[in-house]
């Protein structure tokens, strides 16, 4: 294994600049449209589409049945619908568009700044960075790591960061901007190689995205498609929003196992000990050891600010009626500007407990610093930016050309033919999903496609839709951590050249493959054993 994994990592960091990939995958997507548009390539499918009289009276300005607040096809960021009736199931026929005709042309001319503002990872990245930016400038960040790994046994830090990994997806992509560097300073300080945080992390947080303890937002849209599937065969029957939360817990836990375990045991031997000369910009080694008095006066300045934080967002969460509940259902979690703004919550709350910090610790002594810590963090993400600029285009290139839409309801129909029992049918639906999940990233652009077939499909094998859901859980996520199309892949490959300057798209992909490949067999396993028992999927 480890000499396939160097063969992948050799040969993944000798393709160019992503960038570059990506300038010469449109190029690609250009002439390969092209051919399938002269050869008239379409695909005739039943679709969840929006309804046009639901979202005129929800008062959906955009036209798409969707909250315009909240929905990026290129990333995970998916919340939902404006109401239960906003879709319907219509059929439709879809043909091969090509980019170099006068539509085409003229497509790309037009999409280059609407593609690049729509691309929410973008805003929510720059958000984001601006609280992390003062919290980690302040020193917070390494002091709060510090007393984790105090407080805690070390060989506990790997499953409580695998963990809350798993866990942060309640907040949406805050795990992939937060977490991920956090582990990686963690793992360094206390002498494992930082590099195995980052991997770690990344497996939590990117391969276990569709579960959760928790009911999310991503959840009431994926119920709300499944029910619309459901309609197709008994209009009578409907799931609840905790239709899949029982397989979901126990997921969280086996998931967070095997992440943990296949870092001590894999990652870690293959990456041996670090070496802080491998470092690049911004990898210094970090302070450790006890804290000071001054790191302990800031710890508790920035713990009152945190008191009077929440206690003002208790404020405008809590009561019935507050401005940040869904003003028509008065609903919390779920669709409501709490949740489709939370990324907001989490930049104040970095930047108050930064700030405090560093007044507690005498590392920030004026605004100015403040200020400096944001416009350092800015600085960083120049590159970043560029290449989500290119990234946006190709994603919204590769949409324009119905490719995706083609490819995947032609593996559907393949697997629909092949008249497998309904076990094997499960998971071999998990297998495509999975394999288009390179392709399309986003769990609710699959789901759209997937679920007026296969839930109606499986449904006549007897098989209840709670368990295609489920199964389309599986198959969406571990993909996530090795296809360049993942918004925050590049991310990943940043925060990994700051510990190795010499890391590149090989050295992730080489890591985070044993993570797919066991994620996937394992949690299969679970999947297969709860449905040949008939446990209950959920609420």
């Amino acid at each position: 294994m480890q000499r396939f994994l160097d063969v992948v990592e050799k040969v993944g960091n000798m393709v160019p600049h992503p960038v570059l990939i990506f300038v010469t995958l449109i190029l690609m997507v250009m002439g390969l449209s092209h051919v399938l548009y002269l050869a008239g390539a379409s695909v005739t499918f039943e679709a969840i589409v929006p309804d046009a009289a639901a979202k005129e009276a929800a008062g959906d300005s955009q036209g798409d049945g969707l909250d315009p607040r909240a929905y990026d096809l290129g990333t995970q960021v998916e919340y939902g619908v404006l109401d239960e009736k906003a879709y319907k199931i219509e059929q439709q026929t879809v043909s091969a568009r090509s980019l170099l005709t006068t539509d085409g042309v003229r497509f790309m001319y037009v999409s280059l700044i609407p593609s690049f503002m729509g691309f929410t990872a973008v805003g929510l990245m720059i958000a984001a960075m601006v609280g992390a930016g003062v919290a980690e400038a302040s020193g917070l960040v390494n002091t709060l790591i510090r007393k984790l790994v105090l407080l805690s046994p070390r060989w506990a830090l790997i499953y409580i960061l695998a963990l809350v990994g798993i866990l942060s997806s309640i907040a949406a992509d805050a795990g992939y901007l937060v977490l991920i560097p956090l582990a990686g300073t963690a793992f360094l300080s206390v002498g494992r190689h930082p590099i195995a945080g980052l991997a770690l992390a990344f497996a939590a947080v990117a391969g276990a995205f569709t579960v959760n303890m928790l009911i999310k937002p991503l959840d009431a849209v994926l119920v709300e498609f499944t029910n619309d599937a459901i309609a197709l065969v008994d209009p009578e029957m409907s799931i609840g929003l905790a239709s899949n939360l029982w397989f979901s817990i126990a997921s969280v836990v086996l998931l967070t196992l095997i992440v943990a375990v296949v870092t001590e045991r894999i990652i870690e031997p293959r990456l041996g000990s670090y070496q802080p000369d491998q470092a690049g910009d911004g990898g210094v080694g970090e302070k450790s050891g006890p804290l000071s008095a001054d790191e302990s006066q800031g710890l508790l300045f920035a713990g009152l600010v945190l008191v009077g934080v929440l206690g003002v967002l208790g404020l405008l969460t809590l009561p019935s009626g507050a401005p940040l509940r869904d003003p028509e259902t008065d609903v919390l979690i779920g669709n409501s500007p709490f949740m489709n703004g939370l990324i907001a919550v989490i930049m104040v709350l970095f930047l108050a407990t930064g700030a405090a910090y560093g007044y507690g610790a005498k590392t920030i002594t004026s605004v100015t610093d403040i200020i400096k810590a944001m416009e350092k963090a800015m600085s960083g993400l120049g590159s970043l930016i560029l290449l989500f600029l290119v990234l946006s285009q190709f994603i919204a290139y590769f949409n324009y050309t119905n490719m995706g839409t083609i490819l995947a309801l032609r593996l559907a129909d393949l697997l629909k033919a092949a008249n497998f029992p309904a076990l094997l049918l499960l998971i071999g639906f998990i297998v495509v999903v999975s394999l288009i999940d390179l392709l399309i990233t986003g769990a609710i652009a699959k789901w759209a496609l997937f679920a007026p077939i296969f839930v109606p499909l499986l449904m006549a094998l007897a098989v209840a839709p709670e368990a295609v859901l489920a199964a389309y859980r599986i198959a969406d996520s571990p993909m996530n951590t090795i296809t360049p199309l993942n918004a925050y892949f590049a991310l990943v490959v940043g925060f990994a050249q700051r510990y190795d300057k010499s890391a590149g798209v090989g050295t992730v992909v080489s890591m985070m493959l044993p993570y797919v490949v066991i994620m996937y067999a394992v949690w299969t396993l679970l999947f297969t054993g709860w449905q040949l028992l008939g446990l209950p999927w959920g609420l």
